[in-house]
């Protein structure tokens, strides 16, 4: 088996081991993930985030051996609040361009090694490594407004709604599964709209009752997802109910607390 880590600002993750497939995921840099497979020019890869798998361009791995990899995958792990940065590879003196969310393995000096490259940050960190404040994952998600939806984005150039949920809490330290019927498993069942709080996942499904959608509740009324783009709307027993088109887009399904 063999290690990998996303150096990138961002690589698409596809279905199928070819350009014109389907992107399913998105790497963002810093992202960690084990190697299973190869055919051709492509690598089949398994995410340590959140155990997605999909197709990668080999030419965009940076290979770590397992020791590198078991290093940084047990180190503190921060993600970056800026938009749009660069982080300096202090080593070759070259600068990478990074995405908010974008994982940074850093230390006391903000600097940490990639195989044999070291990196330097200067930019905003969260804080994920202290009690988890239902406040910062709406600050957060309030980051990705107005992002254009992006089927299997995770980044503010385009983000799909399960990327937008799963960005959040990851920023405020918690890490969830990737699509939205896989996080509607986590945590636990809230029975009421009046008694879920501000930070908690709210899940729609389709007419086949799958489901479909998710969003983070803000209040007792108000909701962040990403449809069409990010954006509030009002939220009520019945569903989301659209500021812009004035009618009902999405039928509640169910609430879950993680906190």
């Amino acid at each position: 088996m063999k290690f990998g880590i996303c150096t990138f600002c961002s690589i698409p993750l596809r279905f199928l081991p070819e350009h014109k497939s389907e992107m399913v995921n998105q790497l963002l840099f810093g992202d960690l993930f084990r190697v299973y497979d190869s055919k051709d020019e492509w690598a089949f890869i398994n995410l340590i985030h959140d155990g997605y798998q999909g197709w990668i361009p080999a030419k965009q791995i940076t290979f770590l051996s397992e020791e590198e990899f078991k290093t940084l995958d047990s180190s503190n792990k921060y993600s970056s609040l800026e938009l749009f940065h660069q982080i300096s590879n202090l080593s070759n003196n070259e600068i990478y361009s990074i995405l908010l969310g974008s994982t940074i393995y850093t230390n006391s000096n903000r600097s940490f090694f990639i195989g044999k490259d070291e990196f330097k940050f200067d930019g905003l960190l969260s804080s994920t490594h202290e009690n988890t404040d239902r406040n910062k994952i709406i600050e957060y998600s309030k980051l990705y407004l107005h992002a254009p939806y992006l089927w299997g984005g995770r980044s503010p150039f385009g983000i799909d709604c399960s990327g937008l949920t799963q960005m959040a809490y990851k920023m405020a330290g918690i890490n969830i599964l990737r699509d939205a019927s896989q996080q509607s498993g986590h945590g636990e069942t809230i029975n009421l709209l009046s008694e879920a709080k501000a930070g908690d996942l709210v899940f729609f499904d389709n007419e086949e009752e799958i489901i479909t959608h998710v969003g983070i509740l803000l209040s007792g009324s108000l909701i962040i997802h990403a449809s069409g783009k990010v954006k509030i709307d009002h939220l009520d027993h019945q569903g989301i109910f659209s500021i812009e088109e004035k009618k009902y887009t999405h039928k509640l399904r169910l609430i879950k607390s993680l906190l």
